[in-house]
């Protein structure tokens, strides 16, 4: 059986991308980086892949807002390339500056590049956030990247990661993850680090196959990263690599 082909999408200011080759690399994938102007000139092929995954960074300094120039170049630029390996049943992640992206572009909370229905905007704490928060999963969400988890323990590191959108789109998103406190059960700030409206952490399409999220699974996938790892709990993988193996594991069927 063939590996598992992802793309991880890089552009000026990704930061992430070689944390997140490594955890779809060990959960048994083969990785590929690469440019987005490469994809702009036909150079690589987004249907070489099973998987696209856009990482965390500052792409193009955020100049015009968070994942903005780079949501642009998405939809402008690529056009239909990315509904299209939607709709031909494969899955696309994005994390942070990646989740930022593809509601800018359009793409999340359903793929329809240039028609925004939803944004992410300034913490309302008015500064940039670093820390590990929980996270609760909705036993609801259709997501297929958190099938089986319950609750996350993951990092967050942003100054726009708060989840707005209209009461009436608000009601249909399909909301993957939310902010919690210890015991699960959603407290505010500085549980949620942002502001996000109902504290959603994560959104998917109604696939569950197109999944955003703020906070950075690919700094959680060995043991030796959770921060309670002088406690012992250093062997094995982190709680973020469950994303990434479930992922992999779908994507061999296709």
């Amino acid at each position: 059986m063939s590996r598992v082909r992802v793309l991880v999408l890089r552009a000026p200011g990704s930061n992430c991308d070689y944390e997140t080759a490594f955890a779809f690399e060990q959960a048994g994938a083969s990785t590929s980086l690469v440019h987005i102007g490469e994809l702009v000139r036909r150079e690589r092929n987004l249907n070489d892949f099973q998987i696209v995954a856009i990482p965390g960074g500052f792409t193009y300094g955020d100049d015009l807002g968070a994942g903005k120039i780079l949501a642009n170049e998405i939809r402008f630029r690529l056009g239909q390339d990315v509904p299209r390996f939607v709709e031909s049943g494969r899955l696309v992640l994005g994390i942070c500056n990646g989740f930022q992206a593809l509601v800018k572009a359009g793409i999340l909370p359903s793929p329809r590049v240039g028609q925004q229905r939803m944004s992410v905007t300034y913490n309302d704490s008015g500064r940039f956030e670093c820390r590990w928060v929980h996270l609760r999963v909705n036993r609801d969400s259709p997501c297929l990247f958190t099938e089986g988890i319950e609750r996350l323990y993951l990092p967050v590191a942003h100054g726009e990661g708060k989840v707005v959108a209209a009461p009436e789109v608000l009601s249909g998103m399909r909301k993957v993850l939310y902010y919690v406190d210890e015991l699960g059960n959603r407290a505010g700030y500085p549980y949620n680090p942002n502001g996000s409206v109902d504290d959603v952490a994560g959104v998917c399409d109604d696939s569950g196959r197109v999944f955003g999220l703020m906070p950075h699974p690919e700094r959680s996938v060995r043991g030796s990263q959770q921060p309670h790892w002088t406690q012992g709990a250093t062997e094995g993988f982190g709680e973020g690599f469950r994303l990434f193996a479930n992922a992999v594991k779908w994507a061999r069927g296709l």
